[in-house]
């Protein structure tokens, strides 16, 4: 429970506190006094009289009272000192720098269990333990570096690794990144990631708070927690980048389904981030580099002009930016034949516009200013100037800074001589400005901020959905996967269509069901999970004799109950799957169907409940999609049906939380209809929240 005495503390006592600043309660001890606080620090050390100029008590129980205490002992040593602290200080709250707790097994974990007990007793607050401490406006209660300045209008972190947060610190700051309040939860035995967006949230003051986050997260111990804070903070007009590491399921058992098969950890927090509209990165280049993004005025639409004096960064950032979704639209007409006049020769405006070596910051000025003014279709600009060592580019720089304030639309600086421009470049972002060195980060970057927020969510609309007829089916049905006709009603409840099909268990029932059909009809075994694997599925039945053949054959396969009849349809394949997993929401997935699912993993997901305007979100991200609208000929799909068909799943799966994995597939889609061919449904009624 964060409290005001971890917030700003009136005193603090470093427990461990030395005179060797190799050592963490040495650094701890530096960093408080040459920073901002201004209270009163106290030193335990009892071998010790005075550390750094200040008096050092030998036991905790000399101390006066302190509100904040910094422990650098050794992990046995903890509880008693924690204890002590509380009862002779009144000490309510601790950051805890020692290692060797849950990290390192069964008896650090239930060391660190007591500790807990002992702080929560109180209704104290905990950082860490294993954390590097935490930086705000009032002190500096870490035992690393760098230290950075604090600013208002820099970025929050929350990190569960002090060491990332050190190196994403490091690399911001080279950029020109600044910062303001950093929080190293380490083992979060107490307070995690999501308790400190929770309080960052609680207090928000549009006026005052900083307004960037970012999260590195290696659990999320409360999704439904981070999902809430984070929409608000957003909602409230916060920015969130998030690197979830830890997302893959090596070692996990065999998956069922197509749907259990492409659905690791990393789907449900793609999709929970997602849902908030936090960017997801997937890196500590990434996330600085979007963290620098959210300094820039928002981009609004999806035209950029690139504009560079070095052809291969162009062309590499061109690719990027196209891989991800944004446009280099062609420059062309009369006003680009007015701006290649002020260009040396050679130039180009195409789009990249190629300056040449030789630009100089006059005539980069002018580029930037028909980009903002003339050419109505470009909505952001990406300037690419480093120093090929022929003049001074300060003066260019200059104009770039200037030009960053003045314009509405966003640019932003690429300036990749490290070397040749070092002290150019610190001049500009000394002026507070942010620099991104690498184009290719920035574009990959600029497309995931661009599709995070600038999303258009509809409201959830009405569904034609009979919810007493599936809690009717649920409640009869068992754990495990249904038959047939249980998955056929559960689909038609929800007003899925699908095509026209029947189970038979013998030669005599087959025939009479087969009157109902037209030849030719597709035949599936009833009873092994994955069909195909067995040789459980035929199409192109046509005819009662070749029908009889396969259903004998059928009956035959390990695991058979019955043989499944449908008619024959074509269309597109799509897939439709959703999925539980403790803690969350379910998350819907759709993509391509067949046995592409799993040999492309062309999927999209979203947290349920998903809305009309999310399912054709989730639609038109897939890397398929064009064969969706149709290609070469080939006939699109009716994309809306496909939307409410991914809205129905989702009612379907709040309706029933004791489905644990749905998996239709195949859908068949055209333009005039999307029909349910194959669905599989399992029960879990042992985890329904």
């Amino acid at each position: 429970m964060i409290n005001d005495y971890l917030i700003d503390p009136r005193s603090i006592v470093v427990v461990g506190g030395s005179n060797d600043c190799s050592k963490p309660g040495g650094k701890v001890v530096m960093n408080l006094l040459n920073g901002r606080y201004s209270g009163k620090v106290y030193i335990v050390n009892p071998g010790k009289k005075e550390v750094q100029g200040i008096k050092s008590f030998s036991t905790v129980n000399d101390v006066p009272n302190a509100e904040l205490a910094i422990i650098a002992v050794s992990a046995r040593k903890c509880f008693s000192v924690i204890e002590a602290l509380i009862r002779v200080c009144r000490t309510r709250s601790f950051i805890v720098l020692s290692a060797g707790f849950k990290e390192t097994g069964k008896d650090g974990a239930i060391l660190e269990k007591d500790i807990v007990d002992l702080v929560n007793g109180v209704n104290g607050c905990l950082i860490g333990p294993n954390c590097i401490g935490m930086l705000n406006v009032n002190y500096s209660g870490v035992f690393t570096t760098p230290v950075p300045d604090y600013h208002r209008s820099g970025c929050d972190m929350v990190s569960s690794s002090g060491a990332t947060a050190v190196f994403i610190m490091e690399a911001g700051m080279l950029n020109g990144l600044k910062f303001a309040n950093i929080y190293s939860v380490g083992n979060a035995a107490q307070t995690s990631v999501e308790d400190i967006l929770a309080y960052m949230d609680e207090t928000y003051d549009d006026q005052n708070s900083p307004k960037i986050k970012l999260l590195y997260l290696e659990t999320i111990e409360n999704p439904g927690k981070l999902l809430r804070h984070a929409t608000s903070l957003i909602n409230k007009g916060a920015k969130i980048a998030a690197i979830k590491a830890g997302v893959t399921n090596a070692g996990c058992r065999a998956a069922e389904s197509h749907t259990g098969a492409i659905t690791n950890s990393d789907v449900f927090d793609r999709a929970l981030f997602e849902k908030a509209g936090i960017v997801y990165c997937s890196g500590r280049e990434e996330i600085v580099s979007v963290g620098s993004i959210f300094n820039y005025k928002k981009l609004k639409g999806k035209n950029i002009a690139i504009i560079t004096h070095a052809g291969g960064s162009a062309v590499m950032l061109a690719d990027t930016l196209s891989a991800g979704g944004l446009n280099i639209p062609r420059i062309e007409g009369e006003h680009a034949d007015q701006l290649l006049k002020y260009l040396n020769e050679g130039a180009s405006v195409s789009n990249p516009i190629d300056f040449l070596a030789t630009g100089t910051a006059e005539q980069l000025g002018i580029i930037i200013d028909y980009c903002e003014h003339k050419f109505n279709d470009i909505d952001a600009m990406i300037v690419v100037f480093g120093s090929p060592g022929l003049f001074d580019v300060e003066h260019v720089y200059n104009v770039l800074s200037v030009k960053l304030d003045v314009c509405s639309k966003p640019i932003y600086p690429v300036l990749p001589s490290l070397l040749n421009a070092r002290r150019e470049i610190d001049g500009f972002l000394a002026g507070g400005n942010v620099n991104f060195p690498d184009e290719v980060v920035l574009g990959k970057a600029l497309a995931e901020v661009y599709y995070s927020t600038n999303s258009t969510i509809s409201e959830s609309e009405p569904l034609s959905i009979n919810s007493n007829k599936i809690r009717s089916i649920i409640n009869r049905c068992k754990d495990g996967f249904l038959p047939p006709q249980y998955v056929g009603e559960l689909l038609d409840a929800a007003n899925i269509t699908r095509t026209q099909e029947a189970v038979v268990t013998s030669k005599n029932e087959m025939r009479q069901e087969l009157r109902r059909f037209n030849y030719p009809v597709v035949m599936k075994v009833v009873g092994p999970i994955h069909k195909s694997e067995v040789g459980g599925v035929v199409v192109g039945v046509n005819s009662l004799d070749k029908a009889v053949d396969v259903f004998d054959n059928f009956m035959n396969i390990s695991g058979s109950s019955g043989v499944l009849i449908q008619a024959m349809c074509s269309g597109v394949e799509l897939f439709i799957g959703a999925k539980k997993r403790e803690g969350y929401s379910n998350v819907v997935l759709c993509g391509l169907g067949g046995i592409f699912v799993e040999v492309l993993k062309d999927i999209s997901a979203c947290l349920t409940p998903v809305t009309k305007g999310e399912a054709i979100k989730m639609i038109k991200s897939l890397k398929g999609y064009p064969l969706l609208e149709g290609i070469r000929g080939n006939e699109g799909i009716d994309q809306v049906a496909l939307s409410e068909i991914i809205c129905k799943v989702s009612h379907l799966v709040e309706v029933a939380p004791e489905i644990a994995e749905l998996d239709i597939n195949p859908l068949l889609g055209s333009l005039t209809k999307i029909v349910a061919v194959d669905a599989r449904i399992r029960l879990d009624k042992q985890v329904t929240t």
